[in-house]
């Protein structure tokens, strides 16, 4: 009869087995090519707790897995807001041990600068921790198009942007502003709304999901100026760009983008089905005038995409567990259970995750896109309203 420990190392051995796979392509290499950065050392993964997740127990006795990633235990009782805030920090904590001045920016999301008490949930409490791990948020609809484009914002949803503001305005959390509108009449009085209250504001000409060209009012950036940009905190202006490809060949986006004054430029880290090159992404960092600017670089959290580096043969909704269903506007992207050890691998954490990669390639920062999907598991897939 085989004995406890040869029992138990068969056991951990078939439990072990599917993360010992890796989830790399060849546009997983192509991010990473030739960089120079030096990665810290990492803690390994923490051994499982007693009867907790990954235990393996062999006649009544316990046995440690220490290399096992664990998953944590969700359910209806989950706060999905606070997995999303731990998910951006460990970005952050990450990203900045590599590069001490990434910039750390948030796409929407504004309800995670604030956190409810579990018992009560009337008690309302800053989330200091997490507005401590990034540097500002970029708000969709401030002013116009939240609901509708072109319309402006409803009253009620002004008055939630008031009070989070003023949760970000103490704790020193920069807000950008992209609102959705067509008509110079519209798009000035958006401009001077949101300069007026502080903000660094940005108009779009198109729904987000369909903007792939610069605006064409006002003609050239607003507040234009000469100077090098080096910190966030000095940019006049920023320019979004969800699709690069409407410009031709990434050398030919680069000089177009190269022939703009625009402070901050915010772009997909593919230009079609290749990653920007390190050249293409130097020669965004300069101004038409010559002066340095910041590049920032869009990373998806909350949905997997099948077009993206880290896509496997055979995935799909349900398969592996953590993705599960398609988005509303792109079918070919699925949300996912970002808490997942797994989805956290492919996101940060070693030379094959995306965040090393955009360092690696010189970008300035990242803008974190879908921070909203805890809005989809809190409504078990209801809430949709947010996922344009």
């Amino acid at each position: 009869m085989p004995d406890k420990v040869s029992v138990a190392r068969s056991l951990y051995g078939k439990m072990m087995k599917p993360f010992r796979k890796t989830a790399l392509s060849v546009i997983a290499a192509a991010l990473v090519a030739g960089a120079s950065v030096v990665l810290p050392s990492t803690a390994g993964a923490q051994a499982p707790q007693p009867g907790g997740p990954g235990q393996v127990r062999v006649q009544g006795e316990a046995l440690q897995a220490p290399g096992l990633p664990q998953a944590p235990v969700l359910g209806r009782l989950t706060n999905y807001r606070d997995e999303m805030r731990k998910l951006v920090s460990k970005i952050a904590e990450y990203a900045r041990s590599m590069n001490p001045n990434f910039v750390i920016m948030t796409h929407n999301g504004m309800e995670l600068l604030e956190k409810h008490d579990e018992v009560d949930n009337r008690k309302v409490f800053p989330a200091r921790a997490y507005m401590l791990s990034i540097d500002a948020v970029l708000q969709d609809g401030m002013f116009y198009g939240y609901e509708e484009f072109g319309k402006p914002t409803s009253k009620d949803q002004k008055e939630i942007f008031d009070r989070l503001i003023g949760v970000a305005k103490q704790n020193r959390v920069s807000i950008l502003t992209m609102d959705f509108a067509k008509q110079p009449k519209k798009v000035d009085e958006i401009l001077r709304a949101s300069t007026r209250r502080g903000f660094l504001p940005f108009v779009a000409d198109k729904e987000l999901s369909f903007i792939n060209k610069l605006p064409s009012y006002p003609s050239r950036p607003f507040r234009e100026n000469p100077n090098n940009i080096l910190s966030m905190s000095s940019a006049e202006n920023f320019v979004y760009l969800r699709d690069t490809t409407a410009f031709g060949t990434e050398t030919e986006f680069a000089l177009k983008l190269h022939d703009t004054n625009y402070d901050m430029v915010m772009v997909d880290v593919f230009h079609g089905r290749q990653p920007f090159s390190k050249r293409a992404i130097e020669t965004m960092k300069y101004k038409k005038l010559g002066a340095k600017r910041m590049v920032l670089a869009r990373m998806d959290v909350g949905t997997a995409a099948t077009y993206r580096f880290y896509w496997q043969p055979g995935w799909r909704s349900g398969g592996p567990r953590w993705i599960t269903a398609p988005y509303p506007t792109d079918p070919d992207r699925y949300f996912v259970e970002y808490w997942r050890p797994e989805w956290h691998k492919i996101i940060y954490g070693d030379p094959k995750s995306f965040v090393y990669g955009l360092i690696a390639q010189g970008y300035d920062g990242v803008l974190i896109e879908t921070v909203e999907a805890y809005r989809y598991f809190e409504s078990d897939g209801q809430d949709m309203a947010a996922f344009k």
